[in-house]
């Protein structure tokens, strides 16, 4: 098999205090419609003034041409983001079978922990890797040792933290269980839908990019939780691509279909979708591999945002902006972060529109962008 290589809101106009409009006309008042319009609007039209100037390392530079003089001097490395606290990432790599496998596995285990931390803002300390060949602060992947990790995590992380799990490596399916290869006995996906349950964290990402993952959604599904699995069923059970193309996409620009200067996770599942797609289709093979993806807790997965799923992703990063923002002030940072947690409720009533009443829709709207404009006043107050 040839493996192919492979921006929230900025300050929205807010409305002049209710009394202030009183006292100048009431004639001049908006209808609760119009209102919720202007917010709509104001907030499309400043939705990429935000992150412009934060934009995203990739993970790999672009390849000089060959007519290309090299440069005497190297440009210096782009410092590291800083480590956002509310971030935890567990990386789950399973034991190959055949040495060609072990070491791929190790390569996109490597290229993801890095990306990660090096990129992306999540503290080194709370990155837990566990794999088949472990090397510095990493850990030999087994069931006991999945356990303890994710019962260690359920100590530490809050409502206010998110949670990355990634499995990287082989599944099985027997039509009636699912399990992720691990050394020594599996565990099943009903055993890590328990630890998942577990799990405080106010959000949390599971992205299975193993053989057979498809099986994995129903069981893992849950409110405030994003299930991606590189397969659309357990039948698909050949060894999957779609890895490599996902982990690159985190730090891809290309991947950044809105061009907000941030890469969310439903952007990066398009992405490698079809990205994994293609290279089936250059290659001249038959697709063995589907991606879906669900995030709106019903257990039914879908190739692309729609019936319901993406939502959610839509509005989910992997880099830490909100940290950035505030510059090292965390009263800022938990500001930034409460604006982020609007806009995503904002999208998500959005999604809801056409299951609601006009009046509950429009009342439900009017009392979050009023929030969002709360905020983002605090916010500017503060960066006086």
């Amino acid at each position: 098999m040839v493996y192919a290589k492979t921006k929230g809101i900025g300050l929205i106009m807010t409305r002049r205090e209710i009394t202030e409009q009183t006292e100048i006309t009431e004639q001049t008042k908006m209808s609760k419609i119009s209102f919720v319009s202007l917010f709509l609007f104001v907030s499309l039209f400043s939705f990429t003034a935000c992150a412009q100037d934060v934009p995203i390392t990739p993970n790999e530079p672009q390849k000089k041409k060959a007519t290309e003089t090299p440069k005497v001097e190297q440009a210096a490395a782009k410092p590291r983001m800083p480590a956002d606290k509310n971030k935890f990432a567990i990386i789950i790599s399973g034991i190959g079978g055949e040495a060609g496998y072990t070491k791929q596995f190790s390569e996109w285990t490597a290229k993801l922990r890095g990306a990660l931390i090096e990129n992306l803002g999540f503290a080194e300390d709370q990155v837990t890797v566990l794999t088949e060949k472990p090397q510095d602060n990493e850990l030999r992947v087994s069931a006991d040792l999945v356990r303890q990790t994710f019962a260690t995590l359920s100590g530490k992380v809050n409502a206010d933290n998110q949670v990355f799990i990634f499995f990287i490596g082989h599944g099985s399916f027997d039509d009636k269980t699912a399990k992720f290869n691990l050394a020594g006995p599996d565990l099943s996906a009903t055993d890590y839908a328990q630890l998942l349950k577990n799990l405080p964290a106010g959000q949390v990402l599971v992205v299975n990019t193993a053989s057979a993952s498809g099986e994995f959604i129903k069981p893992l599904s849950g409110k405030n939780r994003i299930v991606i699995t590189a397969t659309r069923s357990g039948m698909e059970k050949n060894a999957t691509i779609f890895p490599e193309h996902f982990i690159a996409a985190m730090g891809n620009p290309e991947a950044d279909a809105d061009k907000n200067g941030r890469i969310s996770v439903l952007e990066a599942f398009n992405f490698a979708s079809k990205l994994t797609s293609d290279s089936y289709e250059q290659e001249g093979k038959i697709v063995t591999e589907h991606s879906l993806l669900d995030d709106n807790g019903d257990g039914v997965g879908h190739p692309k945002a729609e019936s319901g799923d993406g939502t959610l992703a839509r509005t989910f990063y992997f880099d830490s902006l909100p940290q950035q923002q505030a510059g090292g002030n965390p009263e800022l940072a938990k500001l930034f972060s409460e604006r982020m947690r609007l806009e995503g409720e904002i999208e998500q009533l959005k999604a809801r529109k056409e299951t609601l009443k006009e009046d509950e829709y429009e009342t439900a709207l009017e009392k979050l962008l009023v929030e969002l404009a709360r905020i983002n006043q605090t916010i500017k107050a503060k960066q006086k």
